[in-house]
């Protein structure tokens, strides 16, 4: 199935018709990495972009060095994040790098303002800029960062795809979406640390295979995997942050699901109750209609009680409003999602 094929999965209207739309393509595994339903082609290739951050750090915990440097579940979490810059993510990346003894210009994301207005507005009554400890992947950076320092291996290019971080992390990543390494194709992402291409299926087992790692006979691996699960949950507005669906989602749930967003239209998935792993790609990179089609599946799986539902259900159809405050119209998902089934 080509691109142009794939099904519209969100609308936006404006006056009672649909102004425009975003095709993609969604995909959820069971236990087996059988899939249970589909829409759009799950074959199609594309970047895991920050989704891929809770794989990552897996060789950080399984190397010693999580352990090594007395990082807790919190840093963790941060780690795993895409944040919003807000202090508390900040405060938390500095003392990342305060415990492997480095600085904040050892960061190679780039200087990024913070998400919300506010915040980068108290900067600028501070006489502040934004910096690289703002930029959503900071987190995820002095992991890498700490993998380095506990290896002594060069932290000035840390980024390169040839760094022994960056072979460790292409190997865990081959495993986890069961793939060959050699099939793997790399890009940089937007926080220049190298990202890997696969399929929307292998995206869905790896979110899957989160919940059993226990199949790849590793015991570190195995409780790698528990820490990250165990992080995330526990600390959701590291994950995200203030008005982020990641963080919403998880804070509600309680542990039903884990979710995390990348760049350019992803949300992956994945939900222990039922053992499923999830993934999604809207077509045109746009960010935001991923979280309508996620908050769509989970109520068609019936993972969220109806209490749940209801503070989620601003995710799932969006009153749109201009900058007067007056409604516009909605965004909401479209008939191939009402129609989806799950295959037992």
């Amino acid at each position: 199935m080509s691109l142009e094929t794939n099904p519209v999965l969100v609308n936006h209207t404006r006056g009672g018709i649909v102004e425009s739309f975003h095709r993609g393509v969604v995909c959820v595994v069971d236990s087996h990495g059988a899939i249970v339903a589909s829409v759009g082609d799950v074959k199609q290739v594309c970047y895991p972009r920050s989704a891929l951050k809770l794989f990552q750090h897996i060789p950080l915990i399984t190397s010693g060095a999580f352990e090594h440097f007395g990082f807790t579940l919190k840093e963790l979490a941060l780690m795993c994040g895409s944040h919003n810059g807000e202090d508390m993510h900040v405060e938390t990346a500095r003392g990342i790098l305060a415990k492997i003894g480095l600085g904040e210009e050892s960061l190679g994301c780039g200087a990024q303002q913070p998400t919300h207005k506010m915040d980068f507005v108290a900067l600028i009554k501070n006489n502040q800029e934004p910096g690289a400890i703002h930029n959503n992947c900071s987190g995820k950076h002095s992991g890498f960062l700490a993998w380095c320092k506990f290896h002594n291996a060069s932290t000035e290019d840390y980024l390169s795809a040839e760094h022994p971080l960056h072979k460790e992390i292409k190997k865990i990543t081959a495993l986890f979406h069961e793939m060959e390494e050699s099939d793997l194709i790399t890009g940089l992402d937007g926080c220049s640390a190298p990202i890997f291409a696969m399929p929307v299926v292998n995206q869905a087992k790896a979110y899957k295979n989160l919940l059993f790692p226990e199949k790849f006979g590793d015991e570190d691996i195995t409780k790698a995997c528990a820490m990250i699960r165990e992080a995330v949950i526990a600390y959701p507005e590291m994950v995200a942050g203030s008005k982020r669906y990641c963080t919403d989602l998880m804070r509600m749930a309680k542990g039903k699901v884990i979710g995390k967003t990348g760049a350019d239209g992803v949300y992956s998935m994945a939900i222990p109750e039922k053992g499923l792993g999830v993934c999604i790609k809207i077509d045109d990179g746009r960010m935001g209609p991923q979280y309508n089609v996620a908050q769509q599946v989970l109520d068609c799986l019936d993972i969220l009680s109806d209490e749940e539902k209801k503070d989620l259900h601003s995710y799932l159809i969006n009153t749109n409003k201009n900058f007067a405050g007056n409604v516009t119209g909605q965004t909401f998902v479209a008939d191939a999602l009402h129609q989806i089934t799950f295959r037992a």
